[in-house]
């Protein structure tokens, strides 16, 4: 896979032209394998539970949070590969082990089938941070943020439209959406082969520095206050986000007797309003009010809306009043998550942008593991069933977390008046 021709970096950042050919290939192998990922969300609880797997709340809880676990300890294995042998062939690869991963768990006999498949798609994940390394190599300074705007519009697309085909296949079987995420993969990954040029050359290769590992840096950078308040309400933002995105669909099954295609749909809603919140709400709100305002608001939002779902029910506002919880809850979201990532950079010297945001997803990506071992314990009851007891204590997690998230986040704010007035 090297016979392929490769972009000169110093001739694309040169070059004023934005949309180039490997820019538009890369935001379409985005946009295709996010619409695998999203595919997942509503229908794993679902398909996990029936026959022949059977498996029990908490069985689910960890069945989400080992693909995190995978792709925490193996992305950066692959970001290393990557600027070692090319973004192409570990793009290549990466999009095989997905399409390996969904069949495996449609094709699964075995609750241990399906675990296989987590794991295998965990492992080969990481493909996102090397398809944004990609585009940091192919745009220049003045184009890297419309170029990571591009790969953020690849990701919401494909986030969005993910869940809605998946409600859409699943009438014709459960296993029917895993089978296709695993062709569009399998198709992704042949069309990146044959079009896609290498963007590593051989003069970037030997002047990209030795990375540390991703726990060393994390460690390292934490010494620094602002920085580590920052990532410690990331944390607990992204935790508690994690349990509600575990614990949705058994929820609204539980309550609601929602099925797999009726989640999908509300997973599309959720998607939806996300895309507004962050694309036409948020940076009006930032210019009027600043990120630490935007923060502190968006963790007292999602903390009272993550409490208030156990009383949601047919019989209290029903379907309605599910819909006006779960858009104030992505509101809220939409405000503190951006914010966050925006502060991490606007304190983060300019040569190190690249390493402090990649600190900050690393965060995330350990809460994405945790939260739903968290939730897979409160959710589980004495009989491995769900019940209203259970519902209430996993969402009062939730929301005790985020109220956690809220003192450390007027905590961050004060300090950081006292440090912009110094």
């Amino acid at each position: 896979m090297t016979d392929k021709p490769q972009i000169d970096g110093k001739t694309a950042a040169a070059s004023e032209k934005f949309f180039t050919t490997p820019l538009i290939i890369i935001f379409v192998t985005i946009f295709i394998d996010l619409i695998g990922f999203g595919m997942v969300i509503p229908i794993l609880p679902f398909y996990a539970e029936t026959a022949p797997y059977n498996a029990t709340p908490l069985e689910i809880g960890i069945l989400f949070s080992i693909y995190s676990w995978m792709q925490f300890f193996f992305s950066p294995i692959l970001g290393r590969l990557s600027d070692r042998y090319g973004r192409r062939p570990i793009l290549f690869i990466s999009l095989l082990g997905s399409a390996v991963g969904y069949f495996c768990i449609g094709w699964a006999g075995s609750l241990a089938m399906v675990f296989l498949g987590r794991i295998i798609g965990g492992i080969t994940g990481g493909n996102i941070s090397t398809a944004q390394a990609y585009i940091a190599d192919v745009t220049t300074k003045e184009n890297r943020a419309k170029g990571m705007g591009l790969f953020g519009a690849a990701f919401g697309l494909g986030f969005i439209l993910g869940p809605a085909i998946a409600g859409v296949l699943s009438k014709y079987g459960i296993h029917v959406p895993f089978y296709f995420a695993a062709a569009l993969s399998l198709v992704n990954a042949i069309a990146l082969y044959f079009v896609l040029p290498e963007s590593v050359t051989e003069e970037m290769r030997s002047n990209m520095p030795e990375r540390q590992g991703r726990v060393a840096e994390m460690l390292k950078s934490f010494g620094e206050r602002q920085f580590a308040l920052i990532n410690l309400v990331y944390f607990l933002l992204v935790t508690s986000f994690s349990i509600l995105t575990y614990a949705f669909v058994l929820f609204t099954a539980f309550r609601f007797g929602l099925n797999a295609e009726q989640n999908g749909y509300l997973f599309f809603f959720v998607g939806i309003i996300s895309v507004i919140a962050q694309g036409v709400v948020f940076g009006p709100l930032v210019r009027r009010f600043g990120e630490p305002a935007l923060v502190v608001s968006g963790c007292i939002v999602m903390a009272l809306s993550l409490f208030a779902y156990p009383f949601v029910g047919p019989a209290t506002g029903g379907i309605a009043l599910l819909l006006l919880v779960t858009a104030t809850l992505s509101f809220g979201n939409s405000m503190a998550s951006p914010s966050l990532t925006s502060l991490a950079s606007k304190i983060s010297d300019e040569s190190e942008q690249g390493k402090a945001l990649g600190i900050v997803q690393s965060v995330a990506s350990l809460a994405r593991a945790i939260g739903p071992l968290i939730g897979g314990v409160l959710l589980n009851n004495q009989i491995n069933k769900v019940d209203d007891m259970t519902v209430f204590r996993t969402f009062a997690m939730a929301s005790a977390i985020m109220l956690v998230a809220l003192v450390a986040a007027i905590y961050f704010s004060r300090f950081y008046r006292t440090q912009v007035a110094a």
